[in-house]
């Protein structure tokens, strides 16, 4: 009977260091890992907040260099539009240059055309003055013949003419005048006009006188003509 209850006891106190032990175990065991989840939490929370940190540097550099890309090609679309619009002035410069070189040689042209027109109408007039004043001095070879022996005057009129006075024409009336003009055109030929009578020859003489520029015989016709006149009148007269 005593030995039935020290086992009884015995197992009782097994009992107990197997449940002691048990908890002493589960306790040591649920503390330490507990512990290891805890500093598991730690080291995930730091390497997070390390990433995040590194994650969000880089990120802002990131954002740093796409912001300096982006001013970069900015600048540089500016600096295109600029050197395209220095291109088109330099454009509209050359154009304006070579339109200006036209018409500067049009202009040199037009002057050098002109130089030659007013050379050729300077010859012109040169030899037209020659020819005047030889045509002059014949004049005044006639006119001087005339003047002491057929009584002939010659007056400068209006227009640049010169008027020739006959006299010593009709027999009747010697002082009576016997007139017509004469002038110079621009061509240098001779104009003869207004004779007084008038002689239906004159234009006839005219034309003679151009033909062979001999202007003594020319004054001799035209004496000529007007003492025939005269003589005319005269037989009328009777």
């Amino acid at each position: 009977m005593m030995s039935h209850i020290k086992t009884e006891e015995e197992l009782d106190i097994f009992n107990k260091s197997i449940n002691d032990f048990w908890n002493r175990f589960r306790n040591t065991t649920l503390n330490e890992h507990y512990s290891q989840v805890v500093g598991l939490r730690d080291t995930y929370k730091d390497s997070t907040e390390a990433l995040t940190e590194r994650l969000s540097t880089k990120i802002k550099e990131e954002d740093r260099m796409v912001e300096t890309f982006l001013e970069f090609r900015n600048k540089i679309h500016i600096q295109n539009k600029l050197i395209q619009e220095k291109q088109d002035n330099l454009s509209k410069l050359v154009d304006s240059i070579r339109e200006k070189e036209w018409e500067m040689e049009k202009l040199t042209k037009s002057i050098q055309d002109l130089k030659e027109s007013l050379d050729k109408k300077k010859e012109i007039i040169s030899t037209a003055n020659k020819a005047n004043k030889e045509k002059l001095k014949m004049l005044q070879k006639s006119y001087d013949l005339y003047k002491d022996h057929l009584g002939l005057e010659i007056r400068k009129i209006y227009g640049g003419k010169l008027q020739f006075i006959f006299r010593k024409i009709d027999p009747k009336a010697p002082e009576k005048p016997f007139t017509f003009s004469l002038r110079i055109n621009e061509e240098g030929d001779y104009e003869i006009s207004d004779s007084a009578p008038h002689l239906e020859c004159l234009a006839e003489f005219q034309e003679k006188i151009r033909k062979t520029n001999k202007f003594s015989a020319f004054l001799a016709n035209v004496r000529k003509a007007f003492i025939a006149l005269a003589c005319n009148e005269c037989v009328n007269s009777v």
